[in-house]
């Protein structure tokens, strides 16, 4: 008891919110009460009910549903996010509501103007250019308090780009385009701030954060956790098996590591800690875990959202590829904690301090209704509009069955507040990130970095993707996950593609990298906020945790190479042999990481089943055949090995 008490008092102590936003920036908003409060509260809600009532009754047409959504999303990033990090998050500057203002007048002047604009469209008026040069700037501001300022500083650079690329020496070189040019494509055209980033998040990533945020309020977040307690709680290890769970079943409604980390890590962490983890191991786990819930199907982090639009897929299809790559994921994850936990001799946790199976799932397995919903809908052909409005509706009803999850009017209320804060960052990273697109269409920027990037390989493919891998995690320093795929997937992925590679593989091979920058260091924010937590050493957790999500960056190489483990072109039986053997493969990459298997293994045999792994995840009868083979053999002899240390 006194063990569970000191458990308690510990995560009492830990100031979860203020963790969240210190790593994850666009949970840093202002907490404003009174009169001015309540009016913010209202404008979520407003902002929420206009993408419910689109949904329910039809999109509008694409420049005004955009602009609609880029003004909510101004005028609250304004009045939420403080100009510098050393104001007080209790008052409202009156700089900040003057650009509010402005946010919802530049939002608006499309709206109200849309047929004027249609009909003069090439001779933009001076009023025109005023308020499309004032949108740019306002999104940009917005993006520096809300994303970030390296976003703003590459958005900035492309506009400069656009503006000055008779300068620029090579293959960069433009005859360059006036100011009048550059603002109005920018922002009346759907092809800059109002394209398709922007319009995904005003459709799709929206409505599926909404839908996140109705399923938090029924108390889904304590269920998955009850559930993997009750799966692995008891197992070698159980604390960091049970945030592995928990975290994969949370990522399916939550697209922020950060997050992910945070909700999840304030139980698992200082429970793992209990145990004996090491802080920088629990932290690890935890970061590791909780990022790779963007890339859990059925319902992944934002940028899946936007690999519809760019490769013109369903979303159902890029789901499905994204099924093998999850699962090899968390079982690289669950391998390395398993070994770990026997390595050190960490037990799991006694029976009765742990929730039992049936019960949990008697008692709110119907909390898992809107999910199954959502799958349900997608795969019969329902757009992912209409599914997350159904997933929404079914959370409603689902969380009604039983009293303590039924949602009341002021949590309803609430979920939509939620809801239209969590989505801000998104937002305004789109329509930054529509800044840097627009800019390569009308300079064609994309496809001269795209041979650039071929030419500097020398068309060697592995080389084009150690490059695009190394541009995402350095963008991932600074930019989110959205922002991050947006620019690679314009600039690295038709590089990837122009050497014989599917879209789809080259697409979800940068969405795979923007993901796992948020637990690899220098800055691996993810990593850093379950430091936080476990009061480890910020660097040591996540350079521990890229070694326990080693399969990350594994992975996305096979899947290029053998986009059969993607699903394309494959069968049912194909799919079955690829999942166990790599799953075996995963086993002795694992072994080798760790250096343990009954007994601690030598450099050579961990090379040896390093290579061996490799070999067994890489589709294909002969590669298959040989690794799970030296695998075996390895493991057989290590067997041995430790029988004899034991005579």
């Amino acid at each position: 008891m006194s063990d569970e008490k000191n458990l308690k008092e510990e995560v009492k102590e830990i100031d979860f919110n203020e963790i969240l936003a210190k790593y994850d920036r666009e949970s840093a908003y202002r907490k404003i009460a009174g009169l001015t409060g309540r009016f913010i509260a209202v404008l979520a809600i407003l902002f929420s009910l206009f993408h419910l009532y689109t949904a329910f009754t039809g999109v509008l047409p694409a420049q005004i549903q955009r602009s609609i959504h880029l003004s909510f999303a101004l005028v609250l990033a304004y009045l939420l996010y403080p100009a510098k990090s050393s104001m007080p998050r209790n008052k409202m500057h009156w700089s900040d509501v003057c650009l509010a203002i402005l946010g919802a007048i530049a939002g608006l002047y499309i709206s109200f103007n849309y047929e004027a604009l249609i009909y003069r469209a090439g001779e933009q008026t001076t009023l025109d250019i005023i308020v499309a040069s004032l949108a740019i700037l306002l999104v940009l501001e917005a993006t520096r308090r809300v994303v970030g300022l390296p976003i703003v500083i590459i958005a900035s650079t492309f506009l400069l780009y656009a503006k000055f690329g008779a300068y620029m020496p090579g293959f960069l070189n433009h005859r360059g385009y006036s100011i009048s040019r550059i603002v109005s494509h920018m922002y009346y055209t759907t092809e800059g701030i109002l394209g398709i980033p922007i319009g995904v998040s005003s459709t799709f990533i929206f409505l599926f954060i909404l839908f996140g945020s109705f399923l938090d309020k029924t108390g889904i977040g304590k269920f998955f956790i009850d559930l993997a307690n009750s799966i692995a709680g008891k197992a070698v290890g159980g604390p960091a098996k049970v945030s592995v769970l928990s975290s994969a079943l949370t990522g399916t409604i939550s697209g922020s590591s950060v997050a992910n980390t945070v909700g999840t890590g304030s139980f698992t962490i200082p429970l793992m800690k209990s145990l004996g983890y090491k802080p920088e191991f629990a932290g690890a786990v935890e970061a590791a875990a909780s990022t790779g819930g963007q890339i859990m199907p059925p319902i992944m982090g934002a940028a899946a959202f936007l690999m519809v639009e760019f490769i013109g897929v369903p979303y159902i299809t890029i789901a499905k590829a994204a099924v093998i790559p999850a699962i090899l994921y968390f079982t690289g994850i669950w391998i390395m904690i398993d070994l770990e936990a026997r390595k050190t001799g960490l037990k799991g946790l006694k029976a009765e301090q742990l929730p039992k199976f049936t019960k949990v799932m008697f008692q709110r397995g119907y909390l898992l209704l809107p999910i199954i919903a959502i799958v349900y809908f997608l795969m019969n052909g329902a757009t992912p509009i209409k599914a997350a409005l159904y997933g929404i509706i079914i959370s409603v009803v689902a969380g009604a069955i039983r009293k303590e999850t039924r949602l009341n009017l002021k949590m309803l209320l609430e979920a939509l507040e939620s809801g239209a804060k969590s989505a801000l960052g998104v937002a305004i990273a789109c329509a930054s990130a529509g800044i840097i697109v627009g800019t390569v269409t009308l300079t064609g920027l994309g496809l001269k970095l795209g041979n650039g990037l071929v030419s500097l390989a020398g068309g060697n493919l592995i080389l084009t993707l150690v490059f695009t891998m190394i541009t995402s995690l350095i963008l991932g320093m600074g930019a989110p996950t959205t922002a991050n795929y947006i620019i690679t997937s314009t600039i690295a992925a038709p590089a990837i593609m122009k050497l014989g590679v599917p879209a789809l593989a080259a697409h979800m091979f940068t969405f795979y990298f923007g993901i796992v920058a948020d637990i690899t260091p220098p800055v691996a924010l993810a990593a850093f906020a379950g430091s936080a937590i476990s009061g480890g050493d910020p660097l040591k957790t996540g350079i521990t945790a890229s070694k326990i999500a080693i399969a990350a960056f594994i992975i996305p190489y096979i899947f290029v190479l053998s986009p059969s483990i993607l699903m394309i072109n494959t069968t049912a039986i194909g799919v079955i042999q690829i999942i166990i053997t790599s799953i075996i493969g995963m086993l002795g990459i694992g072994v080798a990481m760790q250096g343990y298997i009954f007994t601690n293994v030598n450099i050579l045999f961990r090379l040896i089943l390093f290579v061996a792994g490799l070999l067994s995840i890489y589709p294909g009868v002969y590669t298959d055949a040989i690794g799970i083979i030296v695998i075996a053999t390895v493991l057989v002899m290590q067997k041995v090995k430790a029988k004899k240390e034991k005579l």
